[in-house]
């Protein structure tokens, strides 16, 4: 890949502060390449990072689920931050020609994943299930894969696919420019973990839980055995009857985002029937593994997800003993917007490179992970597969950090083994995610 000093993209809408993003000040590793450097540039490039939520994260109508994403708008993210450290040069606040987040080798690098990427997954399909129509989807993704140096997916090659939520390839949702970012978001990651992957896009009508379910059948019908999802909702006593509807696939791994208002139960992560994909902040360290990570938490309302349910039944396989229904999150990845990731996006914003964050991130990575980890076996809930290796090597624990305050403390503070926000931690290669 380029090794081109970023740029940060332009600001668009309004602005919100949140926490510097905390860089180790010791040897940093730049863009996976194992490269030890100082970090003093990067000390002096110390801007606090600004995002403002994605479009999609408003409701359009009274009870419509919403994305889980942020875009940066300012300050120098982990990955900026890197460069400085390589270059000595502080990186430009410019625009959005170059990525300022964090590439598919970081991301590879950080969770053990760079022998799986290059090798498996060819023949699996991972769907992402989003509202409304991208119309610039397949475009973006070229871009995207193309600048990374991954192969071409398209529809040309039946590498990607995009339908409606009845599985039309021709009359799709009306377009929507909030929606187009988080599904170039989901798009991107899949690729950045999967490369190998095919990539199916179902696009709802709305965001109506009746039309997000839809599409989750139509994914599974289609033969996705991997489906991401990276929206959710407060809980209600309806969620019982969804999960009968749209999420009980046994044999296929689908992800739900935790949520992105800090600690607080949201379905359909909390359904038993899914795996909950919390949220960390990831950083370069001195550690043999070369990163750090804590749980992602930026202010009382903003933050990873996670919460004991006040509807759904405890899955047999999950036996914490603090919550007598289900416990969300199992596992996470990086949603740190301040250690965010690279994603390009062309409709209605400047056609270029944005920095996300939000469990929108978290969720379609670990998505990939288990598609790098083979097809789940017929009958089995893959959200089981990591608890089978709890306190393994084959998982991250991430042991510090909260996201607010609770009355039983493992539901919002991290802690050796099993908490909320992050689960069992964070994948280090695909055993805990293979059945």
């Amino acid at each position: 890949m380029r090794s081109t000093p970023p740029n940060r993209p332009s600001a668009r809408g309004g602005w919100r502060r949140i926490g510097a993003a905390a860089v180790a000040t010791a040897a940093l590793v730049f863009t996976g390449l194992g490269t030890a450097v100082q970090a003093d540039a990067a000390a002096t490039a110390s801007s606090k990072v600004t995002y403002v939520s994605t479009p999609c994260a408003t409701p359009k109508h009274t009870g419509d689920l919403t994305c889980k994403s942020y875009r940066v708008t300012g300050g120098l993210t982990a990955f900026q931050k890197m460069q400085a450290a390589k270059t000595g040069i502080t990186p430009k606040a410019a625009d959005a020609s170059t990525p300022s987040g964090y590439s598919p080798t970081n991301l590879r690098s950080a969770y053990g994943l760079t022998s799986a990427s290059a090798s498996n997954g060819s023949g699996e399909t991972i769907a992402i299930v989003d509202a409304y129509n991208d119309p610039n989807a397949e475009a973006d993704l070229a871009t995207y894969r193309s600048y990374y140096g991954l192969s071409a997916c398209t529809t040309a090659n039946g590498c990607f696919k995009k339908v409606s939520q009845t599985g039309s390839t021709t009359s799709l949702p009306s377009s929507d420019a909030g929606w187009s970012e988080e599904i170039s978001l989901d798009l991107d990651m899949a690729s950045a973990i999967c490369p190998l992957c095919n990539i199916l896009l179902v696009e709802a009508t709305s965001a109506s839980y009746a039309n997000l379910g839809t599409a989750e059948n139509e994914a599974v019908t289609l033969g996705a055995k991997f489906v991401s999802n990276s929206y959710g909702g407060s809980e209600s006593s309806s969620q019982t009857t969804y999960d009968t509807s749209y999420y009980n696939h046994a044999g296929v791994a689908i992800t739900v985002s935790s949520g992105d208002s800090a600690y607080g139960a949201e379905y359909p992560a909390t359904s038993r029937y899914v795996t909950a994909v919390g949220g960390t902040k990831l950083s370069t360290s001195s550690t043999t593994r070369g990163w750090t990570e804590t749980v992602w938490k930026t202010s009382s309302t903003e933050g990873t997800g996670s919460g004991c349910s006040s509807y759904d039944a405890k899955p047999s396989w999950q036996t914490d003993t603090g919550c007598i229904k289900r416990m969300e999150s199992d596992v996470s990845a990086v949603a740190d917007p301040a250690t965010g990731v690279s994603v390009y996006d062309s409709y209605g914003v400047t056609a270029g490179w944005y920095t996300f964050g939000g469990t929108s991130v978290s969720a379609p990575i670990i998505a990939g992970v288990y598609a790098l980890a083979g097809t789940p076996a017929s009958g089995t809930y893959p959200a089981q597969y990591p608890y089978d290796y709890a306190g393994t090597s084959s998982l991250n624990d991430v042991t510090s950090g909260n996201n607010g305050t609770c009355s039983t403390s493992y539901f919002c503070t991290a802690t050796t083994g099993y908490d909320g926000p992050t689960g069992w931690g964070t994948p280090e290669g695909i055993t805990a995610f293979a059945n």
